[in-house]
């Protein structure tokens, strides 16, 4: 590089600017991955990470709470139930909800084709929604769990797409990185990845190969939008878990299972995930609770559990499919939220849970009747002014129902 000095032109050395522009640098690399990977601009501050210091586990009640099931890598449908409970501007789909606090319940990943679009939306709507005074809070799922692990038996092939193309954009950006010394070696992204996956058939094997390097722990995509989500959560009176809680669990302690599934997820633990987030009882993976039917829910269990915990009334899940719509058994105690809206796994009617009035709790599932008519349940029967979702089987006492536009 040149500039000119007193009518002579003298050379600048490229490591010289790097010397005192290196983090903007990597900032103005990182953003330009960003975007061509996304479509989102994200405004980068080069002294400082997305990372958290301390995952929290307990927040306080809040004014207006606003719980989603899971998306499973349908963004347009995961807009839609977002518009629901007036969370996003139907246009433009940034925050307009103000101070309200809001829990997505996991399992944004598999079945869909537009996970790393909806994890990066997501990431811009926490940003977002924090300089509006509300908040976004992000759930771990048995989904998230299984990938970090590669087990990708529920992805669907059109999303390996997506993962080539990040880590042809995310290889760009470290070679351009590497032509300033100050940054120091970029790291392999398939470093320890075989070039050759057995059982996979050709026309996968990039793109397996790239969603293991970006979901392993310690991979770029698992480290920065998915390893400060807690795997429980409590906001008030409620706790929130994707798959359930036994008394076990809570003894174990909820801060210590988040802190050590963070650990694993930053790659300070080993490959495999730590046992209470494996097998048919662990917290994303238990369905004592969520069977659909009341009889089959474990209210005896559910009031142990929850006498655990302090000051919590409730239990709010996703995992488990609601095929009649979010719902509450156990006198509301068990509260039900996964509708199965993704495309993937099930089309459900976009629907998502609002507790209004911090102590004095009102709760509402908010769901979209034009939406609804289009379903399965409508063409076979129902007619306009019909109960919907569970409101066809059960008495009025129940959660409350309320018919919105999206």
């Amino acid at each position: 590089m040149a500039a000119k000095t007193g009518g002579q032109t003298a050379k600048v050395a490229p490591s010289s600017i790097c010397r005192d522009l290196h983090l903007h640098f990597s900032s103005f690399i990182d953003a330009f991955v960003d975007f061509s990977v996304s479509g989102i601009f994200f405004l980068q501050n080069p002294r400082s990470s997305d990372a958290v210091p301390e995952i929290r586990t307990h927040y306080p009640s809040q004014d207006r709470l606003v719980a989603v099931g899971d998306l499973h890598g349908d963004l347009p449908k995961s807009l839609q139930a977002l518009r629901v409970a007036d969370l996003i501007d139907p246009a433009s789909s940034r925050w307009i909800a103000g101070s309200t606090t809001v829990v997505q319940i996991g399992d944004v990943l598999d079945r869909g084709p537009d996970e790393i679009k909806l994890l990066y939306f997501l990431h811009r709507l926490k940003q977002d929604a924090a300089s509006h005074g509300g908040s976004l809070l992000t759930m771990l799922g048995n989904h998230e769990i299984m990938n970090i692990e590669s087990d990708f038996r529920y992805v669907d092939p059109s999303a390996l797409v997506h993962f080539e193309n990040w880590a042809r954009w995310y290889e760009i950006g470290s070679k351009m990185k590497s032509l300033c010394p100050q940054l120091g070696v970029q790291p392999d992204i398939f470093r320890g990845i075989p070039k050759l996956l057995a059982g996979i058939r050709d026309e996968f094997q990039e793109g397996f190969r790239a969603r293991i390097a970006a979901l392993r722990p310690d991979g770029p995509i698992s480290k920065r939008f998915l390893s400060n989500n807690p795997t429980v959560l409590v906001v008030g009176d409620s706790v929130f878990v994707h798959g359930g809680l036994l008394k076990d669990h809570v003894a174990y302690g909820l801060e210590r299972i988040n802190q050590e599934v963070r650990s694993w997820i930053n790659g300070l633990s080993g490959r495999r995930s730590p046992s209470f987030v494996r097998g048919r009882d662990s917290v994303v993976w238990l369905r004592r609770f969520s069977e659909e039917s009341e009889r089959k829910c474990d209210c005896s269990m559910l009031e142990l559990v929850l006498a655990t915990i302090p000051g919590a009334k409730r239990m709010i899940m996703g995992h488990t499919i609601q095929q009649m719509g979010i719902n509450g058994v156990c006198q509301n105690r068990a509260i039900r939220i996964d509708v199965g809206l993704s495309k993937g796994c099930g089309n459900g009617l976009p629907e998502v849970l609002e507790i209004k009035g911090g102590d004095t709790k009102e709760i509402r599932i908010l769901t979209s009747n034009p939406i609804y008519r289009k379903s399965r349940m409508y063409e076979s029967g129902l007619r306009d002014g019909d109960k919907v979702g569970l409101g066809i089987l059960l008495p009025e006492n129940r959660i409350k129902r309320v018919e919105v536009k999206a």
